[in-house]
C-alpha cells in the first residue's frame, strides 16, 4: 500500500537508520513496534513537523500491517521506500488524498474556506477555497460539493512573485480574487495594481 513517512535528515527515524528500498523488520504494532508510515502525508507532519529540518518520502508499507485509530498511521515490516518528496510534491499528494477520500476526518492543517501560508505551504477546502501566501509558498486548493460529500476540483501553484505574488488571495481556478465577496468590506489587490471587486 503506498503511504508517507518523514524522516529526520539522512533517513533516521527515533535512531534507526534506514535505507532506499526494502527495509525489514519482525513486528508491527502501530503503539510499540514496526515501521511507521501514514496513508495521509500530512499525518507525517504530526511526528516531523518542521518541513526544512526533515525529509519526507513515499513508500509502499507491506508485509503485516497494523493500523492506527488516531489518524492515518500504520504500522507494517516491510518498508519499501521509494522517493524523495519536495515540498510542491507532498502538498500535492496530500491535495491528491484529500480528493480520493473527501469524507475522512480532517487534518488540522486543511483551512476551510479561506487560508495563509504557513510553514511553506496552505491547504484550503471549502465551496470557494482561497489561498494566499509570500513568495516561494505552495497554496492547494480543493473544491468541494455543496453538501461536502466529494471534492470536485483541486489546484496547485507556487508563490513565485511573477505569475503568482504574494499577497494576492486566489481562487480554485488560480485566478487573483477579493478574499470576501464584493460587500465593499474586503478586496484583494490584483497583479496589475487594480482592486477585485
Amino acid at each position: 500500500m503506498i503511504a508517507y513517512k518523514g524522516f529526520h535528515r539522512g533517513l533516521v527515524c527515533r535512531g534507526y537508520q534506514f535505507k532506499m528500498g526494502l527495509n525489514v523488520t519482525a513486528e508491527a504494532n502501530c503503539v510499540q513496534n514496526g515501521f511507521h508510515c501514514a496513508a495521509n502525508p500530512l499525518d507525517c507532519l504530526s511526528y516531523y513537523s518542521d518541513f526544512a529540518r526533515n525529509e519526507y518520502y513515499i513508500v509502499n508499507a507491506g508485509g503485516d500491517i497494523d493500523e492506527d485509530d488516531r489518524d492515518s498511521k500504520i504500522a507494517c515490516t516491510e518498508l519499501t521506500i521509494l522517493k524523495r518528496l519536495d515540498l510542491k510534491e507532498f502538498v500535492l499528494h496530500a491535495l491528491v488524498y484529500l480528493h480520493d477520500h473527501p469524507l475522512m476526518p480532517w487534518n488540522d492543517l486543511v483551512k476551510r474556506d479561506a487560508g495563509m501560508a504557513s510553514d511553506g505551504f496552505a491547504i484550503v477546502r471549502g465551496i470557494n477555497p482561497k489561498a494566499t501566501g509570500k513568495d516561494g509558498d505552495v497554496l492547494a486548493l480543493a473544491r468541494e460539493s455543496a453538501d461536502g460529500s466529494k471534492v470536485e476540483q483541486i489546484a496547485l501553484a507556487v508563490v513565485d512573485g511573477e505569475k503568482y505574488r504574494a499577497g494576492i488571495w486566489y481562487d480554485i481556478d488560480l485566478r487573483p480574487c477579493a478574499l470576501f465577496s464584493s460587500t465593499g468590506e474586503a478586496h484583494a489587490e490584483l497583479p496589475d495594481g487594480k482592486v477585485a471587486k
